[in-house]
């Protein structure tokens, strides 16, 4: 297959303006084949959240090694997403697709049959890998695919619409798994996906590279990946072992390598982040949004997946048609939403979403241990609202906002604050929680699956489910408050007067 360059688009296009091209059969086939990966690496973000008390049976982890297997692979993604972006643009992104669908299917064989918690932390830090590469790259070939205005939008639509329903549906697909087959299959439904991309990717792809100068920073990449997982180590255990000289020092070198990250960026010729976008405030409330939603939308579906099952006692099938409604409720709006932005304004969708997941979040502050399996499908559908108007807004807004030669960059911009967004809402929520059991629980083991599985009295069942419950409501509470808190942001810091004109620069 002979490669094409970016530059070589403008060209082809000088005989027939852009909103006058018409994608062919190859670019809506295109688009196909790249969704399967990027519903893959979604899902990969959230099928675990019902399978966790399963996996926690059959490996045994450490409360901190039970957080991690959650988390790492949020982490791997989110640090090298930017990275991978501009990786692609410059060396080919159908290259790194390939390279990043081989990796992702090789985790997913490893994960599968792991027989230790390290073995299957190891494995999912090998898929996020593989999953940094397909998101960026990805969306940026679906920008060269579809030359036309309207139809990109509605590429990208379809795009961010598919990886919403990853997420949503995450914990579904692992809980219908779970009841016919081991944990394992969880991962291995990814093969087949991963099989049909590699052969159908070269022939119905282009390659394409971004025409920039310039080279990787790789001390940028060292310092986000380091910065990051360095801070969140020092989340995890203090939530599981309480404060020590060597947490506190991993804590400040958590901070002090992010923030030394991003003032190299400011400097940088160029940089992984281009920090300059963020002085548009729509766009900085967009990707705070990205941030905020997973972080809410994770730990709410992780902590409410073991309320279900280890609290209330349902089977882990029950629980997964019990998730199903908040998934099509946040699918559908994800889909409609860009038709809700150009009915009310950007301004008020932003809004919107902040309320919906605050009151949503609210709703689980109802549950008890005797009862709660209404509160819990009301608080999904109604945050599902807010969640699917996040997921379509902010990666329309992150590509609208950069030229097509940074749509790489940009695009990993908008799926990083998802992922990181993802990874945070479990260390540090989940953390939270863990740590009130740990303060409040019968102190009999870390976690309350590990403590249900001892001889323990009637009392001792109820006293460990009641503070796993306040860990919930505590954690979710802080969830609802930092919603609200961002949705009055939104209207601070969005002028009403420009709310139509900013709809439209954000498609």
């Amino acid at each position: 297959m002979n490669e094409q360059t970016h530059s070589s688009t403008p060209n082809a296009s000088l005989s027939s303006p852009p909103d006058q091209v018409r994608a062919g059969r190859r670019a809506w086939l295109g688009l196909l084949v790249v969704l399967g990966p990027v519903l893959l690496v979604s899902m990969d973000g959230s099928i675990l959240f019902l399978t966790m008390p399963t996996i926690t049976h059959a490996l045994a982890p450490t409360a901190d090694q039970a957080l991690w297997i959650l988390d790492i692979y949020g982490f791997a993604v989110g640090s090298l997403l930017i990275a991978f972006g501009n990786l692609g643009d410059r060396f080919g992104r159908l290259k790194l697709l390939m390279i990043g669908a081989t990796v992702f299917g090789l985790g997913s064989a490893g994960a599968a049959f792991s027989t230790s918690p390290e073995w299957l932390i190891g494995f999912r830090a090998l898929m996020g890998l593989g999953g940094a590469t397909l998101l960026p790259s990805g969306l940026a070939v679906l920008s060269e695919l579809f030359e036309n205005p309207r139809q990109q939008s509605q590429a990208i639509g379809i795009f961010a619409a598919t990886f919403a329903t990853g997420f949503a549906i995450g914990p579904v697909i692992g809980g219908l798994l779970l009841s016919r087959f081991d944990w394992g299959s969880v991962f291995l439904i990814n093969l087949p996906v991963v099989v049909i991309f590699l052969a159908a990717a070269p022939f119905v792809l282009r390659e394409v590279r971004a025409t920039r100068p310039g080279r990787v920073d790789l001390l940028s990449i060292v310092l986000s990946a380091a910065g990051l997982l360095a801070a969140v180590y020092a989340i995890k255990e203090l939530a599981a072992y309480g404060p020590s000289w060597p947490v506190l020092g991993f804590g400040v070198a958590g901070v002090l390598l992010t923030t030394w990250f991003i003032l190299r960026q400011r400097k940088l010729e160029y940089p992984l982040v281009d920090v300059t976008l963020f002085r548009e405030k729509v766009f900085t409330v967009a990707i705070i949004t990205g941030v905020l939603s997973l972080f809410a939308w994770s730990a709410a579906a992780y902590l409410t997946g073991i309320y279900l099952q280890s609290v209330l006692g349902l089977p882990v099938l029950t629980a997964a048609l019990l998730a199903l409604p908040g998934a099509i409720v946040l699918t559908t709006v994800c889909i409609l939403t860009p038709r809700i932005v150009e009915q009310i304004g950007q301004r008020a969708a932003l809004v919107l979403c902040h309320f919906s997941m605050a009151a949503g979040l609210a709703l689980l502050l109802l549950t008890t241990i005797t009862g709660g399996i209404g509160w819990f499908i009301a608080s999904t559908a109604v945050a599902g609202v807010g969640y699917g108007i996040s997921f379509a807004l902010v990666a329309d807004t992150a590509v609208a906002a950069v030229p097509a030669n940074r749509a790489g960059s940009a695009g990993a911009i908008a799926e990083t604050s998802n992922e990181i967004g993802n990874a945070l809402g479990i260390a540090l929520l989940g953390s939270t929680a863990a740590l009130l059991f740990r303060l409040l629980g019968p102190d009999l083991a870390p976690t309350l699956d590990e403590t249900l599985d001892l001889d323990l009295t009637a009392g001792l069942v109820s006293e460990a489910k009641t503070a796993f419950l306040t860990g919930l409501h505590i954690a979710m509470g802080i969830a609802a408050v930092l919603c609200a808190a961002l949705g009055i942001l939104a209207l601070r810091w969005i002028p009403k007067t420009d709310e139509r004109h900013e709809a439209g620069d954000a498609r």
